[in-house]
């Protein structure tokens, strides 16, 4: 028995699309704590991704309420350092509002082209990870600010430097308000060649 090919028109694809397009970074959360066992689930779903030769480059770190007491700190000092007091003592602030804090890094390699398949493997279990956790109702921020390429960091999140660059860090929580966005129109951003 032949087996036709499948509607495009399908209501999963139509709520997958809705995921996709309706995902938003997010950066004031509610307090309320997100479950490990959804964090988990998410990590755990999102290794599934393309990755070439299967290396598996990713490692997901799950920062504790002491570890990110820490990197308020760390933070603190690096703004300080920067700018002033006063700016360190907003952003210690508005990061301390932040619920869930998740590091994701990144194999090292000698090999130029292995590094950026890698990279690119890491970079879509992350953007899987945030769809997963959107679609449960969870928002996400994922930062690459100057903290996440301080030696320090990598001593309070316990990532050996040497073998490992952080591709993120990414904050989690309930959104407590969704931004609305639009994107460039279909005809902009492609091209079809003869």
């Amino acid at each position: 028995m032949k087996k036709s090919a499948p509607s495009y028109q399908t209501q999963e694809l139509r709520e997958f699309a809705e995921i996709l397009r309706g995902r938003r970074t997010i950066e004031l959360f509610l307090q309320t704590p997100v479950p490990e066992k959804l964090i988990l689930e998410a990590i755990e779903t999102a290794i599934w991704v393309p990755n070439h030769h299967v290396t598996e480059p990713w490692h997901f770190y799950l920062l504790g309420k002491e570890t990110q007491e820490r990197c308020l700190d760390l933070c603190w000092d690096i703004v300080a350092s920067k700018k002033d007091e006063k700016a360190a003592d907003f952003k210690r602030q508005r990061w301390s509002q932040k619920p869930g804090w998740l590091v994701v890094t990144c194999q090292r390699s000698e090999d130029e082209l292995l590094q950026r398949e890698n990279f690119a493997a890491c970079s879509a279990a992350v953007h899987a990870l945030m769809l997963y956790l959107w679609k449960a109702g969870v928002g996400s921020k994922w930062t690459t600010g100057p903290i996440t390429r301080d030696s320090r960091f990598f001593g309070i999140a316990g990532i050996d430097e040497s073998k490992e660059f952080v591709v993120g860090l990414i904050w989690y929580g309930y959104p407590k308000l969704t931004p609305v966005q639009s994107r460039k129109e279909l005809s902009e951003v492609s091209t079809k060649r003869p």
